[in-house]
């Protein structure tokens, strides 16, 4: 009866450790919805197959519906490895405890937004006070809570400056509301603006610049905190590997809007957390 209770339990513990062994071989990873889905998947696909490849093991792309839902998911361990927004790396650190920022682009750490109009009249915030004005996402950092940060700083609250406030889910979709006339004014981060321009997407005959705001941390890559260290390390290694000079590295890079990848920490995002509280948006 003992013996066959302890192969039972041998081979429960085996089941589990081929299960574990199993689940190691997939690096799960997902991105804030901040474009389009089918944008995401573009820009992904090539970003994945180089991580399969350094890391020698299967790669798979798990969208999500929204913001929160990233959040959730690196808090369940549904997802190893995330492309998060500032603020959204933010609520993962608080609601997770160790959630870990690995790399961003050289330009995540003077990232910056751009007030947009199609309104030719418009050449300053002062000159939609009473009109119409759409954010991305309201747990978008560079579509929404820097925005607002520093419209409060100079004691404007969106909500009663503007005659409405409404929110897009995404920046592509701010900068089609604002061209499409849905709304007087709006705000988007720089390189998705830049990324519409340069792809035609965006008719700046039409649709201009009106403002940029003062430079902040944004995106970066991050791990879910408990995963194994050794993997981390070649994660963050690939990312750094990335090299310009070479095209196929480049044509990655590019994707990603990004000329390369830098190491950064989680003291970078101590800024964005205290933008967070001063709007309110944190508790």
């Amino acid at each position: 009866m003992l013996k066959s209770v302890l192969a039972l339990v041998a081979g429960l513990t085996l089941s589990l450790s081929s299960l574990l062994a199993q689940a190691q071989d997939v690096l799960r990873v997902t991105a804030i919805p901040d474009e389009a889905p089918t944008e995401l998947q573009r820009k992904f696909k090539p970003l994945g197959e180089y991580l399969a490849q350094q890391l020698d093991m299967q790669v798979e792309f798990i969208p999500v519906a929204d913001y929160p839902a990233v959040v959730e998911a690196l808090a369940a361990d549904r997802v190893d490895l995330a492309w998060l927004g500032g603020f959204t790396f933010v609520q993962a650190r608080l609601k997770t405890g160790n959630a870990l920022p690995l790399v961003q682009r050289e330009q995540d750490a003077v990232f910056t937004s751009k007030f947009i109009s199609a309104d030719p009249a418009v050449k300053s915030l002062a000159d939609l006070k009473g009109k119409t004005f759409a954010f991305g996402s309201v747990s978008s950092t560079s579509g929404s809570l820097m925005p607002r940060y520093f419209m409060l700083q100079e004691q404007i609250v969106p909500e009663q400056y503007f005659s409405r406030v409404a929110y897009s889910g995404a920046h592509d979709a701010t900068a089609a509301w604002v061209e499409a006339g849905k709304v007087d004014g709006g705000v988007l981060n720089a390189s998705v603006w830049d990324k519409l321009v340069a792809a035609g997407k965006v008719d700046t005959r039409k649709v201009h610049v009106f403002a940029t705001t003062p430079s902040y941390y944004d995106y970066n890559w991050t791990v879910r905190g408990n995963l194994d260290p050794a993997l981390v390390a070649k994660i963050s290694q690939a990312f750094l590997a990335l090299d310009p000079t070479k095209p196929q590295d480049k044509a990655i890079l590019d994707l990603q809007a990004a000329t390369r990848f830098i190491p950064t920490q989680v003291e970078n995002y101590q800024g964005i957390e205290a933008a967070a509280r001063a709007a309110g948006l944190l508790k």
